[in-house]
Parts: structure tokens; C-alpha cells; sequence
């Protein structure tokens, strides 16, 4: 069984992340997981926070010579800021003013209410996006065990504020990395740069969308014996578990509320020999399962609730009207919402991707997944999608 836990508190010593359950023998580029880290901490519109850390891994137990051991990962990210911060956060003596006007939108007052907090800092810290740092770093593993594998995933930025970019069939990482803000529309960009910095000028802050493709990805992943199995569900799930989000679409996704439907799905034809569609307004799921094409996926994200020009709010310990707390915080977070919504879905598709293949080695999750496809691809006697 797939599974993974993070802790820590967003000005405490460090995040802390342990997976378990990813095969032996699965050769790790740390590398590449720090550069994710530090993709995330990018961004026009971000905060002063990320000035000051500055992620890296440290692996703790599960890896040796680079290499998994089929035994669970254990894994780090320190917090620098925490130094900045002892006097409140220290594990056995922290303490000081408590905070206690909540922030609309934010999880303040319910955590308070849920947990009997007095102090609205022993919320906020756990609920921190801060906490998003190490499930990209568990998310940068994963996507090293789908590529051994053949599956990849891309995400780039499709809507800040107002301002819309064009969907795309084909993602060039290259141009989304190169991007302030993650979209690999230059006048798209541009636009949102500008909107950004209104907001910013305005004391406000700003939402958008952004779009996460799936490549390479079998028929087969996922099922529709059960609810809490199907595909679509899964990835929904754990997308909506990040901070900021509010709505999932799958495919086409709401659009097809308004189609008929004979312009809703995708219709099968022959093409030398193979079964392809015309279409993939399923986004690649179909009766909670993965049906060969590529899995798309658009991910709402709203505006985060710390404003410069605080909401109204009020004092909890006094009984009166008071502006919601201000802390540090960003203008917008969706190009770094965007890291952290494919390293969900990496996360997301290691499970339903390990229960279908198995394997308690690399090479025999290969192994399986390649005469899994062979199998199907016998069935009726054409080519499958790998």
C-alpha cells in the first residue's frame, strides 16, 4: 500500500515527510528534487518569506547510495525563518501574544473552533502553505517513479485575476520555467504581471486557475468497483486538499453541462489498424478509469485570505469589530500553486498506478506494466496505448 505523511509547523524547526511504500532499486536525482523545491518558491507576486528560505532535501532513512531500499523514505526540509521565530515556536517553550482576529477565507477561526485554540497561531501554522514545501518534495520523488515508468506530468499557469490564456495541447516546460508566472502565453503573461502589481498597489490579492497534464499514463489506472477508487475521484481529491482550492475540472469539465451529447464525449474510429478518438473531452478518464489519453486537469485556485488592506473582522478574546490579522504574505500564489498541484497529482497517481502494476522493485513494476499492456493490446487485436 502507497501512502504518505508530512508535519511541521510553518515557523517551526522543519518539515518532515515519510513515503511509504515505492519499490526498491529506484535511482533518485536529489538534484532535480531541489530544483522542484525552489520552483515553488518562485513566482511574481510571491512574499519577503521566500527570501529567506532557501529548500533543500535531506534524506533520512529509505535511501542508500542514492538508491530506494523498498523500506519507507524519510525525509526533511529545515525551516530558516525559524530562527527568526524561536521565541514563538520552540518546540518546548514557545509561546507569546496570541493572535486572535481571524482572516475571512482562512482556516483561523474554524481550526480555532474545531481544535478549542485560544491562540489562532496554533492554527495558522499547521494551515500555512508553507506546509506545501514538502509535498513537492514528496511529490519530486514520485514523478522520478512514474517516468521510469513512462508518465509524466506538465502544469503551467492558465489564468491569473481576469486574465485568460489559451488552453494548450502541448506544454513546453522549457517555456513555463522561463515564465514569471508560469504561462507560456507571452501576452497572457504580460496581462497578468500588470494585474498583479494593481493588486498589489490595492492592498488586494489574486486568484486564478492553472492546468495539469498527465502524459503517457496506460488504460487501465484506476476502477469503478468502488467510489474511493476511481481515478477522477482520486486526483479531484487530492488537488482539492491544497490551501487555495476551490474547484477541479476534469477534461471538458463544466462545459459539458451546457453540450448535448452527441458534442460531450469523445467517439472512437480506426486509424491504420488502432483504435484512437476524435476528441478527449473526458480528459482521460472515463468510468473512473484512465483510458489512454492524456489526463487533463484544470484546478480553480481563490484569492489568499491575508490582505495588506485587512477585511473586516473581530477581536475574539474582546467581543469586538476589529480588521482581520496581517501577516507576511504574497500578492498571488498561483504560479507556485501550480508546482504544488502536479506534485499532488504525482502523489496522487503513484497509488492507483502501484496497485494496478505492483512490484516491490523498479524493474518488476516495469516488468508488469509492460506485459499488462502487451495483454490488452491482444485482445482485439490492435495496438493499445502505452
Amino acid at each position: 500500500m502507497f501512502r504518505y505523511l508530512t508535519a511541521g509547523e510553518s515557523h517551526g524547526p522543519a518539515l518532515v515527510g515519510i513515503l511509504d511504500g515505492l519499490p526498491a532499486h529506484l535511482k533518485l536525482d536529489v538534484g532535480r528534487i531541489n530544483d522542484t523545491l525552489r520552483a515553488r518558491q518562485g513566482g511574481y507576486g510571491r512574499g519577503g518569506r521566500m527570501k529567506i528560505e532557501s529548500d533543500e532535501v535531506e534524506f533520512l532513512a529509505g535511501l542508500r547510495g542514492g538508491s530506494t531500499l523498498g523500506s519507507p523514505l524519510a525525509i526533511l526540509v529545515r525551516n530558516r525563518d525559524y530562527e527568526n521565530n524561536r521565541a514563538l515556536m520552540d518546540p518546548l517553550t514557545g509561546g507569546g501574544k496570541p493572535l486572535t482576529n481571524p482572516r475571512p477565507g482562512h482556516t483561523d477561526y474554524a481550526g480555532a473552533m474545531k481544535f478549542r485554540h485560544r491562540d489562532l497561531r496554533n492554527v495558522l501554522e499547521r494551515a500555512s502553505a508553507r506546509e506545501t514545501a514538502m509535498r513537492v518534495a514528496l511529490g519530486a520523488i514520485c514523478a522520478q517513479f512514474l517516468e521510469a515508468l513512462g508518465i509524466a506530468t506538465a502544469a503551467y499557469v492558465s489564468q491569473i485575476g481576469p486574465v485568460i490564456a489559451a488552453e494548450l495541447e502541448l506544454v513546453d516546460p522549457e517555456a513555463v520555467d522561463a515564465s514569471d508566472v508560469r504561462c507560456p502565453d507571452p501576452a497572457a503573461e504580460r496581462e497578468m504581471i500588470a494585474a498583479i502589481d494593481a493588486a498589489k498597489a490595492d492592498g488586494d490579492t489574486l486568484g486564478g486557475a492553472f492546468t495539469i497534464r498527465v502524459t503517457g499514463v496506460p488504460a487501465g489506472i484506476g476502477s469503478n468497483r468502488q467510489p474511493d477508487t476511481r481515478l477522477d475521484g482520486v486526483l479531484a481529491g487530492a488537488l482539492m486538499a491544497m490551501q487555495t482550492v476551490k474547484a477541479v475540472e476534469v477534461g471538458a469539465g463544466r462545459d459539458v453541462a451546457g453540450r448535448p451529447g452527441s458534442q460531450a464525449h469523445d467517439v472512437f474510429a480506426l486509424a491504420e489498424g488502432a483504435v484512437v478518438r476524435q476528441s478527449n473531452r473526458a480528459g482521460g478518464i472515463e468510468g473512473g478509469i484512465s483510458n489512454g489519453q492524456d489526463i487533463v486537469l484544470r484546478v480553480s485556485v481563490k484569492p489568499i485570505p491575508t490582505l495588506m488592506k485587512a477585511l473586516p473582522s473581530v477581536n475574539l478574546h474582546e467581543g469586538t469589530a476589529a480588521p482581520a490579522s496581517i501577516v507576511r504574505s504574497d500578492v498571488c500564489v498561483v504560479p507556485a500553486a501550480s508546482i504544488v498541484g502536479e506534485a499532488m497529482v504525482r502523489l496522487a497517481m503513484t497509488g492507483p498506478v502501484l496497485e494496478k502494476f505492483g512490484g516491490d522493485s523498479i524493474d518488476e513494476t516495469r516488468d508488469n506494466l509492460e506485459r499488462a499492456v502487451a495483454a490488452a493490446s491482444r485482445l482485439f487485436d490492435v495496438p493499445a496505448t502505452l
